[in-house]
């Protein structure tokens, strides 16, 4: 079960990294400074969400804290559905994120539905 923290863990660093390379593309107009605010925040926040369960001092704080992974990684893939729907972005260039964040998203709702089970 660690190397799995561990796992989601970095998957989650390295996303959060590429939400903001591939988010600092976006145009520079009021529409986008705003777009890319959101999303950065959400993106690099499952990743320091899932840091801050890795130190959970109990299983319900560890399941509160993916949660909060959860919603903020499906809450990434609004504000990228978002910036390909406006085309502030090409799919191709945010196609990687988008698939990142759906596999993330996937990954954080099994570990919270195994975790409340297992509680």
């Amino acid at each position: 079960m660690l190397n799995q923290k561990f796992d989601i863990t970095k998957r989650c660093f390295e996303f959060g990294c590429l939400i903001v390379s591939t988010i600092s593309k976006i145009p520079k107009t009021p529409a986008g400074y705003a777009i890319a605010n959101q999303v950065i925040r959400s993106g690099t926040s499952v990743g320091a969400n899932v840091v801050e369960a890795q130190d959970a001092s109990s299983k319900k704080e560890f399941i509160r804290s993916m949660t909060i992974a959860l919603k903020e990684a499906r809450e990434t893939i609004y504000w990228l559905s978002i910036i390909n729907q406006t085309k502030l972005l090409s799919l191709a260039e945010i196609e990687a994120c988008l698939n990142e964040s759906k596999q993330i998203r996937s990954i954080l709702g099994a570990i919270v539905t195994n975790s409340k089970k297992n509680s």
